[in-house]
């Protein structure tokens, strides 16, 4: 897994950040989503690297290896202007000031913000399965409490905590054949991990709270990303079927948008990696200005 790649922790701030990166050329920035880690890229990656680009796989503070600061009451230290700060650190380190990037569900939430609030650093970026925070929440129906009711459960104090902890495996029922033995086993060791569990629970405690109020504040003023965006979907999971067009959500908040949905299961770097590949290689091969 991850062939020809190097890994590292670099401390940043208050967060040590494990990275995996490799390859030569035009640096892209991979974000994984919730429960996973960055090995959840494993087949799509290589892929990337083979078409001409440097890519850089971090696990998201918290997540799998990868630690954030102590747990305080307005989760501000999980918050995605924290996550999005780490991403530009590790690639300024890496010695990467621009990049291209891609976020899937939670990954995305991260990749927004930092496009928001860093839109020197990206060159474009690609929203995977996910809108805006803000767009989930003003759209609430019973059919989207009844499906993501987990939001909500993960907001509560201390109770997801004990029940997840529990019995991580049965809460999370994690496919090995489907993720591909070794990240299957990084994935396991990491949800067995009380702290693991705790900072992603932080992550949605702070989508419901200071998140939130970061992409209010941004709608107020109308911010918006600039630079090209590329929205794929997964037919075979919810986010077409709750909202209709995930395209004409996002063209509320990018100038410059296009894309299309993929037959696939909601993770669908593992379920679909060729052709998320195929379509992120061909959205990046343009270089952008500047980079």
């Amino acid at each position: 897994m991850f062939e020809g790649f190097e890994e590292t922790h670099l401390e940043v701030g208050e967060a040590s950040v494990f990275v995996r990166f490799g390859g030569k050329g035009p640096a892209v920035v991979l974000l994984h989503g919730h429960p996973r880690t960055s090995a959840t890229w494993h087949r799509v990656a290589p892929q990337l690297v083979e078409a001409g680009h440097t890519v850089v796989c971090p696990d998201l503070r918290g997540y799998g290896r990868s630690r954030g600061p102590t747990f305080t009451a307005d989760h501000a230290g999980y918050s995605k202007r924290a996550v999005a700060g780490d991403v530009v650190a590790v690639m300024r380190h890496l010695g990467h000031r621009r990049f291209a990037l891609a976020g899937h569900d939670r990954g995305g939430s991260v990749a927004l913000r930092l496009v928001l609030d860093h839109p020197e650093a990206v060159s474009r970026v690609a929203f995977l399965d996910c809108l805006p925070l803000t767009e989930h929440l003003s759209r609430i129906t019973v059919d989207f409490a009844t499906r993501w009711w987990h939001w909500f459960f993960f907001a509560q104090p201390e109770v997801p905590e004990r029940v997840i902890t529990a019995d991580p495996d049965k809460w999370y029922q994690g496919d090995r054949d489907a993720m591909g033995a070794e990240n299957y086993i990084e994935w396991r060791r990491a949800i067995r991990n009380p702290d693991v569990v705790r900072a992603m629970l932080e992550d949605y405690r702070a989508g419901l709270t200071v998140d939130r109020q970061h992409e209010e504040a941004d709608r107020a003023v109308g911010a918006r990303v600039t630079c090209p965006a590329l929205i794929l979907w997964s037919l075979r999971d919810d986010l077409e079927a709750l909202y209709g067009d995930p395209l004409a959500i996002w063209r509320q908040w990018a100038t410059d948008v296009r894309g299309f949905g993929i037959d696939s299961g909601h993770h669908v770097a593992e379920q679909a990696p060729d052709a998320l590949a195929s379509a992120l290689i061909d959205f990046f091969r343009r270089p952008s200005v500047g980079q």
